[in-house]
């Protein structure tokens, strides 16, 4: 009866030795210690980190071909306001085309006024004014825009004036009536297509957020 007493005498002095050894090892811990702080890093970490994770924007890459003056020019663009988007530009020059048109083709002009340069303004008030001389007005009914495409843009960095240029391929039906309602020209259940090249110019980082249409070819 008294090996078995002695042998668990042992091994509790034993576990006892080995407990007090852990301690004056590792310490004793209270609570909830923070984790241990990692190593400061040294100076072998390779900078312009940033380019490497980078790759090419979507945005612009979505728009006009990677590299090109464009996606250039579209890049100096966001790095001057850095909220702007190519994605948001489009369809807000996709919503400004069908808006612009349809207030030449009614003579609104008042309302579209505020998105016209002057000179384009002008143009547009002379050509409703001769239109309204001979008599003639214009209904038209906006069906729809076939085809955007943004075929050019140009950025220059000091005055930071952007300008870009977008192909529309418009679907409306356009009659021209006289003074006596007799038709013209067009026909109010033909749908016609219309093409249209447009530029648009803004000066980046301005407080006015509205890009103002500078230029038309058709």
């Amino acid at each position: 009866m008294e090996s078995p007493v002695i042998q668990l005498l042992v091994l509790a002095g034993i576990a006892v030795f080995l407990i007090l050894r852990l301690k004056s090892v590792l310490g004793t811990r209270e609570g909830f210690e923070k984790p241990p702080l990692p190593k400061p890093e040294t100076k072998s970490r390779r900078p312009d980190l940033e380019v490497i994770e980078g790759g090419p924007d979507r945005d612009i890459t979505d728009y006009v071909a990677e590299g090109s003056s464009q996606a250039q020019a579209l890049a100096a663009m966001k790095r001057a306001e850095p909220s702007f988007q190519v994605q948001e530009f489009v369809q807000g020059a996709r919503g400004a085309y069908e808006m612009i048109l349809m207030g030449f083709e009614h003579g609104n002009l008042d309302d579209i006024q505020p998105f016209l340069a002057e000179d384009v303004f002008e143009s547009f008030v002379e050509a409703v004014a001769q239109r309204e001389d001979q008599g003639y007005k214009i209904e038209a009914e906006f069906i729809g825009v076939r085809e955007t495409t943004l075929a050019d843009a140009q950025f220059d960095a000091q005055s930071g004036r952007a300008e870009i240029t977008m192909r529309f391929v418009g679907e409306l039906t356009s009659v021209v009536r006289d003074r006596g309602g007799d038709i013209v020209e067009g026909d109010p259940k033909a749908v016609k297509r219309q093409k249209d090249t447009w530029v648009f110019a803004r000066t980046m980082g301005s407080d006015d957020p509205n890009w103002q249409l500078v230029a038309t070819d058709a």
